[in-house]
């Protein structure tokens, strides 16, 4: 495939060609980037293919995917991605130009994860893989149960045993074996690489597996077309006054992100890279510890925050998720868990249900505001990464709970104080 140049170690730079590696580096164990061949697209019809396509899913991305052809057409597959960016009514209010909100729980399980197991699986069909295996909190594990339900792949999941119950029903309803883990995601992360290796299952796992990120990535393109589409259809689309704000736990979605946008900047198609700004609980750290301490060092951490799909104790694209930031002129910013369910409840009244993990960036953007991270011009995307329906316990905590009446209008209008 002619796009698909091969792979290069985010740490140390080795070069590797298509066959020759599947997951990470062998020399050190660092996340591999997927190398695409910018000239072949640069010279191809390949933006005019993207911005005219029909199709609103990630498969219009197609040129820029390291996968051949888009697979499960009319099913579930093919409405992955081309999510809504939504403008906050009250933008100018936080003192920016622009607060949008892209929404992700629009996927077709509900979550940012969709994007990754689209083209993983994709992957695995592609190179006649017949059993996908991936260590979940449960976002990731609906999104490989679900589009493998699509298409006919089998799947297997590991979860440790305290992912909420709501997350374990779809994985459940869409016909994948889940092995619940007594122990942390961790646990069940490396109990599903020793078995994929074992076995030979093709292993989905967050930062590990390099194609996660090339799915993640069209969340960038899909920003780029917003803004491209704004500004006229330019021939480099302007993201100077443009900041991105997302939650992290394994770093893998922040990093597909950038990556994404480091795409783009190599196809000419963007002046720069917006400003990256990462999101994490005070309560799992990891990420952000690094970001203060100005190293790439990943310290692990003991996550106890209740957005579980970002508690993370060692997160396995930590390096690149630093990265993220640093190289976008980002930063990192940590909220505690008690504004995290606030904003459930602040997002909710524009009319998104979001998820803890979802709800933490706009907790995030809150804080950015009041730090003074934003100026007047600023056009601000922030991700709601999951719906609020995968946790309805937290959800519920960030609301007052409903009053109970008797059937009787003087008892209503006793309540309504009318």
């Amino acid at each position: 495939m002619d796009k698909f140049v091969g792979y290069k170690c985010s740490l140390c730079g080795a070069e590797y060609t298509e066959g020759q590696v599947t997951y990470t580096c062998p020399v050190d164990g660092g996340n591999l980037d997927v190398v695409i061949n910018a000239d072949l697209l640069s010279r191809s019809e390949a933006k005019h293919n993207v911005t005219s396509s029909p199709d609103p899913s990630i498969w219009r991305y197609l040129p820029l995917l390291p996968v051949s052809k888009m697979i499960g057409e009319n099913t579930p597959m093919q409405a992955v991605g081309g999510t809504p960016v939504f403008l906050h009514p009250h933008s100018k209010e936080f003192g920016v130009q622009q607060l949008l909100i892209k929404d992700e729980s629009r996927n077709p399980t509900a979550s940012f994860k969709d994007r990754a197991s689209a083209v993983v699986v994709a992957r695995a069909m592609e190179i006649g893989k017949e059993i996908v295996v991936t260590a979940s909190t449960g976002n990731a594990g609906a999104a490989l149960a679900g589009i493998s339900a699509a298409v006919g792949q089998r799947s297997i999941i590991f979860a440790p045993k305290t992912a909420p119950p709501a997350k374990i029903a779809q994985l459940l309803v869409f016909g994948a074996q889940v092995i619940l883990v007594d122990g942390t995601y961790d646990d069940a992360f490396d109990l599903s690489v020793i078995a994929a290796n074992e076995f030979g299952w093709y292993c989905r796992n967050t930062g590990y597996n390099p194609f996660t990120v090339e799915g993640k990535k069209t969340a960038a393109f899909e920003v780029w077309e917003y803004f491209y589409r704004q500004q006229g259809s330019p021939d480099v689309v302007d993201m100077v006054d443009v900041s991105v704000v997302v939650s992290v736990g394994d770093g893998n979605i922040i990093s597909g992100i950038h990556k994404g946008f480091k795409d783009l900047c190599l196809l000419g198609w963007i002046n720069q890279s917006p400003r990256i700004i990462g999101i994490q609980s005070e309560n799992s750290a990891a990420v952000a510890n690094a970001f203060f301490a100005g190293n790439e060092q990943i310290v692990p951490v003991r996550a106890t925050t209740i957005a579980d799909s970002i508690s993370v104790d060692l997160p396995r694209d930590g390096v690149r998720a630093v990265r993220a930031a640093t190289e976008t002129g980002g930063s990192y910013l940590l909220v505690p868990d008690s504004e995290i369910i606030q904003a459930i409840g602040l997002v909710g009244k524009i009319g998104i249900f979001a998820e803890p993990a979802g709800a933490t960036a706009y907790a995030g953007f809150l804080k950015a505001k009041q730090a003074g991270y934003f100026n007047p011009k600023s056009k601000v995307v922030v991700f709601n990464t999951g719906s609020g329906l995968k946790d309805v316990n937290s959800a519920m905590r960030s609301v007052q709970p409903a009053p109970i009446i008797e059937p009787r209008m003087d008892k209503l209008k006793e309540l309504l104080k009318i």
